[in-house]
């Protein structure tokens, strides 16, 4: 069934703006088979009048939509996530067609990210994503709407669950993003104690480390193993202190 194969996926919209669009939205969603809206920080009302005319039948995707304060709230249990952008970055990321990188969030717990209509997603908020994507448009107006760009990768998705049964191998061990981000914290705050990080160029080191991680697909259990090596390096570290105390 295409609807299971997309049970799954989270559409995540960060600080959405436009009740219209939200609505839209909706609607796009409910078309493709998609059903998990997330709202990071929305700053209009997803319940409005604008918002339920826009998304005409598909007013239960706006009243079951989740609302949290902040982007790695919204991925609590996710495994893989995905972002869009339509601007080039100087951080060393791959920016991939939606028709390539999207099969990846079939069948899985997992995330697709949308920045704000009036200024996409942040470099801060890009290093919660594993890949990323962006749609071709035309260099004489490559600027999408929030709901058009949705509609788009909705469309790809639903496409892909119906022509392919399985599209990738599941690993129920894969450690979610919530994990991962634990492990994250811990390791840039061990790298600061080492000297081997300097908090003003910290973000920038630490983004390609997630990089490298991210490719991965580390396990749980691989996870508990690296913060346990953290954790013996933070002990030893306290103990070499003490004793020059």
């Amino acid at each position: 069934m295409v609807e299971t194969a997309l049970t799954g996926i989270r559409i995540v919209l960060v600080e959405p703006a436009g009740a219209l669009n939200v609505g839209a939205i909706a609607r796009v969603m409910k078309n493709s088979g998609l059903e998990n809206l997330v709202l990071v920080n929305p700053q209009c009302d997803p319940l409005s009048g604008e918002a339920q005319l826009m998304a005409v039948h598909a007013v239960d995707i706006l009243e079951n939509a989740i609302q949290v304060a902040t982007l790695p709230e919204a991925l609590v249990n996710c495994t893989r996530a995905i972002a869009t952008t339509a601007r080039d970055r100087d951080t060393g990321i791959t920016l991939e067609h939606p028709r390539t990188a999207l099969p990846w969030l079939i069948e899985q717990n997992t995330a697709l990210i949308f920045g704000p209509e009036y200024r996409g997603l942040s470099n801060e908020e890009l290093k919660y994503a594993q890949r990323f994507v962006r749609i071709p448009t035309s260099d004489r107006y490559p600027s999408l709407n929030l709901a058009a760009s949705v509609a788009i990768c909705a469309y790809e998705l639903f496409q892909c669950a119906t022509q392919t049964e399985t599209a990738s191998t599941i690993n129920s061990d894969v450690a979610s993003l919530d994990i991962l981000e634990g492990y994250y914290q811990q390791l840039e705050q061990i790298l600061l104690d080492i000297g081997y990080l300097y908090p003003h160029t910290a973000a920038s080191r630490m983004q390609k480390f997630r990089q490298v991680f991210n490719r991965t697909q580390l396990t749980t259990s691989e996870v508990a193993m690296l913060r346990g090596v953290l954790s013996q390096i933070q002990w030893a570290l306290q103990q070499k202190t003490k004793e020059q105390s």
